[in-house]
């Protein structure tokens, strides 16, 4: 194998992949990234067996081949390159030479026909989305997927594909972000799955403003291949979450009694200026909504308290509810809209943040003293 790339294309594809491999690991070969050179291009793929990204960058090809060289030691070598063109070349025993204007590296790899290799989809035509709609999405939504490993079914976004909609939905049971996309879905299929967190954050880091996305699903596994403008090619193969997603139109309040408007940045910055005033032990802050005022207070006993007024546009009855103010604020930081829309029912009832676009959020109270 040997070939000629620029630094900075090494770089991008590297950057692109290495993010997945693991520092600690058994397999020493997942530690490694798995270089292919191909008809005038480098595919780059790293896996820690159930995440998978493969990128395409353009370089002059002399001999074609593979190997898989440590991930992290190659992107450090390639990000302190003294020229802008790197000569690769690799002998019989995967030793890699690496040229760099008067820089020499030798750097051992290990065989490519030892790196997992990615099953193989059989899937139907696949849905695509413009890479900005899918970013939004998941940022919308993926704040609220649960970290606790006793519920591993919520440990990522359900995602439903019907009726021309892509639907993401993340809860951890306190709260429940849900989202939807417009796409062009044969009217058969009729597909859910749960994309894990790790794939998900991947594609957070790899989602551009421009391009398209393709996603493919079967039985066990998603397929999210990103194209730019210019080609590029970004693939993010991931393992699905196994199990059954719970019914999460129940929880979804189908009437409130009071909706309030407020300016999202205001509500945002009051709420962060309570939660200063939070513990571990006193965590929520209560909001008292009456006629065209909003006040937010925070009480813990052992730290203090805040006490803040907001001016809103609000006709409805007096009204007093407590929330945990890092959900609200996950939530309205997810979001960038100039307003957002409270529903609210009662102290006890669940409440429920709108936009004006597809996004629902609903939040548990809590209770005061």
């Amino acid at each position: 194998m040997k070939l000629a790339i620029t630094k900075d294309l090494f770089a991008l594809g590297l950057q692109a992949v290495q993010n997945v491999v693991g520092s600690r690991t058994t397999l020493p070969i997942l530690s490694n990234v798995l270089l292919q050179a191909e008809d005038n291009r480098l595919r780059l793929t790293a896996t820690d067996l159930d995440v998978t990204v493969s990128c395409l960058v353009e370089a002059k090809v002399v001999r074609k081949g593979a190997t898989t060289l440590p991930a992290k030691r190659l992107f450090s070598i390639v990000r302190e390159a003294a020229v802008g063109e790197i000569d690769l070349e690799v002998d019989d025993n995967n030793v890699c030479t690496l040229r760099s204007g008067p820089s020499l590296f030798k750097v051992r790899g290990l065989a490519a026909e030892d790196f997992p290799p990615v099953a193989p989809f059989e899937e139907p035509t696949p849905v695509t989305l413009p890479q900005d709609r899918l970013r939004g999405m998941l940022r919308r939504c993926a704040f609220a997927a649960s970290s606790d490993e006793t519920r591993y079914v919520l440990n990522g976004i359900f995602f439903s594909l019907k009726e021309h909609k892509v639907a993401a939905v993340a809860t951890d049971g306190r709260r429940l972000a849900l989202t939807d996309e417009e796409a062009d879905i044969e009217s058969a299929v009729n597909a859910e799955f749960i994309v894990p967190t790790k794939a998900v954050n991947e594609l957070l880091r790899l989602l551009q403003d421009k391009g398209s996305v393709e996603l493919r699903y079967s039985e066990n596994q998603a397929a999210f291949k990103l194209t730019d403008e210019k080609g590029g090619m970004i693939l993010v193969t991931t393992k699905l979450v196994e199990g059954t997603y719970p019914n999460y139109q129940q929880v979804i309040p189908r009437e409130c009694k009071e909706r309030v408007t407020l300016v999202r940045e205001e509500f945002l910055h009051a709420l962060r200026r309570a939660e200063i005033m939070t513990s571990d032990k006193s965590n929520s802050v209560k909001l008292n909504f009456s006629r065209n005022s909003l006040v937010i207070t925070a009480n813990a006993p052992e730290v203090g308290e805040a006490h803040e007024t907001v001016a809103i546009n609000y006709k409805g009855n007096e009204l007093a509810v407590a929330f945990n103010p890092a959900f609200l604020v996950e939530a309205l930081r997810a979001l960038d809209t100039e307003e957002v829309f409270l529903e609210l029912t009662d102290e006890l009832s669940p409440g429920v943040l709108k936009i004006n676009g597809p996004f629902l959020y609903v939040i548990m109270p809590m209770r005061t003293n």
